[in-house]
């Protein structure tokens, strides 16, 4: 048997699975100190599915903790940027297009250094230990053990990196330093924003991994644990505390894999309806299709690798005007048992109307007898108007796809969607992040510019998916069941001929 948990901002879910079936399911607030939402989470469903702690296998865990922090700048940590690339790369200096509220909790700490690579392998310039020396004895004046190090091209060629990391580590021991290398993808400025966004999150990481240990070694369980990440698959405990920046998006990512396990099907939309915004995402091959596009992280541009998601301002605390013709954005959120009419308050809400339906038994219904069916009817249509509208903009190809409706807000549907060719509202519907976080596999992913000039096809394949699968072994994966799942080649046009942009993603079980 396994556990799932979805700790959110507003909720924590939590599922026991024994293989496929679902043994106990559990939806809570989520608490300020995360320990004991969880705990109480734990003590629900042991309870209700009569389970010891010890036949319990494996824990798994999705957390929107880490980008939470990001969004409303807190936890964050001072950081020291190391930008390994001169002569060039010297006119925009690190976090130069950052939000300054950002920027300013980080500081503008940088530093560029000679050295680096081109993509075919050739260096930008020889390394000067001078100049890294130099360097060094300012991050000691300064007192910042927070570093995160950037170097030109180091997917093709990390040795810079590991250079300076490991003269930095030597004079201060205690140091915290992310090689940007380690995320796996091309563009500079990228790969270097979230090295910077995963350095400020390392303490903060070391204090949540710690309330999750505590907060399951308070309820007696002991066996491994796992946190999901942004592309559908897990991380050790371990290893999050150094890459915390992998789990931005990973409660989307867990709805789509949840979806999945309910349904069985591998190709579909899914929408994620919650208490502020309605998650739009599309299943390819049974996980979450990924983004071509530069990701926004609390305003800053990085590379990391995220689910195609498109979020609506449609949730089960939306605010509805009076006629009932304008939804959202506005939300009371996790107010709504307190703003909500049903609930005694004094904002009308789409749960309000929902329940003036008639279709959902939720709070007081007579606190919305009073509404007229004009209004109801023009909320109605509405909400299903802007799923309709936006699940079109998702559709691959514009292909007509069945849709899932998960999230606890899925009872905002109450009739079919023009947009889908059939409409699934699977059961447990309402915990399928927390059974996406219980289902995982773990991953590794590696992407390289290779020349097939110089090196054949299936080697340089191999190559780049012998780095994706070390990566997932030190995850936790067993090496043994590990398969490729996805090989992506792109020719590059403005570089040679024969340079291919090569990216390659494993998956295995657990070791």
């Amino acid at each position: 048997m396994r556990i799932g948990i979805d700790v959110g901002g507003t909720h924590t879910d939590a599922v026991i699975l024994n293989g496929d079936d679902v043994i106990a399911a559990t939806k809570a607030l989520t608490s300020a100190d995360v320990v004991s939402g969880i705990t109480n989470a734990l003590d629900t469903l042991l309870n209700d599915g009569a389970v010891k702690q010890s036949q319990i296998e494996t824990v798994m865990i999705g957390t929107t903790q880490f980008t939470n922090a990001i969004i409303e700048r807190r936890e964050l940590a001072p950081v020291a940027a190391v930008r390994i690339c001169l002569p060039s790369g010297r006119g925009l200096p690190p976090m130069v297009d950052w939000p300054e509220d950002i920027a300013t909790a980080i500081g503008r700490q940088h530093y560029l250094l000679k050295g680096g690579y081109l993509y075919d392998g050739w260096p930008v310039a020889d390394m000067d230990d001078a100049e890294v020396d130099a360097m060094i004895a300012d991050l000691v004046v300064s007192g910042v053990k927070n570093i995160a190090i950037a170097s030109a091209f180091s997917p093709m060629n990390a040795d810079p990196e590991k250079y300076v990391a490991k003269k930095i580590l030597r004079a201060i021991p205690d140091a915290k330093v992310t090689l940007s290398h380690n995320f796996g993808r091309l563009g500079l400025m990228e790969r270097e924003n979230a090295a910077i966004l995963n350095t400020t999150l390392l303490p903060f990481a070391e204090k949540v991994i710690s309330s999750f240990l505590k907060a399951l070694t308070n309820r007696g369980l002991t066996c491994p644990v796992y946190i999901s990440q942004n592309d559908g698959t897990l991380m050790s405990a371990d290893f999050v505390s150094a890459y915390p920046a992998l789990t931005f998006a990973s409660g989307p990512t867990n709805s789509l894999r949840g979806a999945y396990k309910l349904t069985g099907l591998k190709d579909a939309i899914v929408v994620d309806i919650g208490g502020t915004t309605s998650d739009i995402g599309v299943l390819q091959g049974g996980f979450p299709r990924e983004s071509n596009t530069v990701i926004e992280i609390g305003g800053v541009r990085t590379n990391f690798r995220m689910p195609d998601i498109l979020a609506i301002g449609l949730g089960g605390g939306s605010v509805v005007s009076d006629d009932g013709r304008v939804i959202g954005p506005k939300s009371v959120g996790h107010r709504l048992v307190d703003e909500g009419l049903v609930f005694g308050g004094n904002t009308l809400t789409t749960t309000d109307i929902i329940v003036a339906s008639g279709v959902a038994d939720i709070g007081d219904s007579s606190k919305v007898a009073h509404l007229e069916q004009s209004v109801v009817e023009n909320t109605l249509a509405r909400m299903h108007q802007m799923l309709d509208q936006n699940i079109e903009m998702m559709k691959p190809g514009g292909k007509a796809m069945p849709v899932i409706l998960v999230g606890g807000g899925s009872v905002l549907v109450t009739g079919d969607l023009q947009a889908a060719s059939k409409i699934y509202r699977p059961e447990n519907a309402g915990v399928a992040n927390a059974i996406g976080a219980a289902i995982a596999q773990i991953g590794g992913e590696s992407e390289r510019l290779m020349s097939y000039r110089e090196v054949p096809r299936d080697e340089a394949i191999a190559k780049v998916t012998q780095v994706a699968t070390e990566r997932a072994v030190k995850a936790g994966a067993d090496f043994a069941t590990i398969r490729t799942v996805d090989i992506e080649e792109t020719t590059v046009p403005y570089m040679d001929e024969s340079t291919t942009r090569v990216r390659v993603k494993v998956i295995g079980e657990i070791a």
